[in-house]
């Protein structure tokens, strides 16, 4: 009987010894969990659909509730995300116009969970490369009939981004194109003035192979419009900047006006207004940056808002022909930054 109660008194130390281990070893990996949360993280709103990204399905559960699906490509550390995130999101009236219309799901840019669309199936990651995504946020927008109808490709500030809500959301892409839309809504005061000054090629009207230049340079064509606080941050901010300056002497470059209905010759020699070379090129928001090589095709753009280093690493990359080594502009960004600070260079994303 003693050995009995004996064994019963060290199973029960046992179980107690056991279960103080599994406590022990519980809050371990549990403090190891939020250690591993990449730095730069930013918490996205609680209201963002928790989805097994089967798009598809995600799609039409958005359109049972009268939405469209919005999808937000995004980096742990990109700054541009973070003014997504605090700056516009923040906003009641932009969080409200968004969870009326939208279910929203974030997607992980360097993401390895598997994302479905349709009978493929995808990493996150891939499926960034499937649809090109060169920056983040992209936020793409899609129809009830599993369509992008509409792509942001990087951070749109408050008010236009609120206006871009609303034409999504209202399908107004059905009536008028975003262009169009934009130019009768134009949300932001401005200057009022193009900034044409810089322009560095012969002729505006005239942007052919060939027409402007002998030298070898790329041709950087800024699509504007007079009424952009946007444009006037780049202008008489950003592309006054030294590094600025010395990046922008390595191409040939002209301002237009988005808006104009001044006949030109685009790179590729054909002729039309400016403005339906705008809409033929699909362009959506001001200043838009677009790359065109010497053989009159455009090799890279940028058509969001971006600061200094941003808008100073597009030109680089285009200028270097690095575009065409590493299709990846992230990738380039980051090699170029870490390059820059090994230089004893500091390197501020936001300045």
């Amino acid at each position: 009987m003693k050995v009995i109660n004996l064994l019963k008194i060290l199973f029960c130390v046992l179980l107690i010894s056991l279960s103080s281990l599994s406590i022990v070893s519980a809050k371990t990996e549990g403090e190891l969990s939020a250690g591993m949360v990449n730095p730069g993280h930013e918490e996205h709103p609680a209201w963002f659909k928790v989805s097994f990204l089967d798009l598809f399905e995600d799609i039409e559960d958005a359109a049972d509730n009268n939405k469209r699906l919005m999808i937000y490509y995004y980096q742990d550390g990109c700054p541009y995300c973070k003014k997504l995130l605090q700056e516009n999101f923040s906003q009641r009236e932009i969080a409200d116009k968004a969870k009326k219309y939208f279910d929203v799901v974030s997607i992980n840019l360097w993401g390895d969970k598997e994302v479905t669309v349709g009978d493929k199936t995808y990493t996150e990651k891939e499926f960034a490369e499937a649809l090109k995504v060169q920056y983040t946020p992209t936020l793409l927008f899609f129809s009830e009939d599993n369509k992008i109808v509409f792509r942001a490709n990087g951070y749109y500030p408050p008010e236009k981004f609120s206006a871009l809500l609303d034409y999504v959301g209202e399908k107004q892409e059905a009536n008028l194109s975003y262009q169009d839309y934009m130019e009768t809504v134009n949300p932001q005061p401005s200057t009022g003035r193009l900034h044409d000054d810089i322009n560095s090629v012969a002729s505006a009207a005239n942007l052919s192979q060939g027409s402007n230049n002998v030298e070898e340079k790329h041709l950087l064509v800024m699509f504007e419009q007079r009424k952009c606080n946007t444009c006037d941050e780049l202008h008489l901010d950003i592309l006054k900047r030294k590094d600025s300056i010395e990046q922008l002497s390595r191409f040939k470059v002209v301002v237009l006006d988005m808006w104009s209905d001044q006949v030109i010759a685009t790179p590729s020699g054909e002729k039309m207004k400016i403005r339906d070379w705008a809409k033929k090129l699909d362009v959506k928001y001001a200043p838009s940056l677009i790359f065109f090589d010497n053989d009159g095709d455009e090799v890279f753009r940028t058509d969001a808002y971006l600061k200094a280093f941003h808008t100073q690493s597009v030109m680089d990359y285009v200028a270097s022909d690095s575009y065409k080594t590493q299709s990846n502009f992230q990738r380039y960004i980051d090699k170029r930054a870490e390059h820059l600070r090994e230089q004893g260079i500091e390197v501020n994303l936001m300045e």
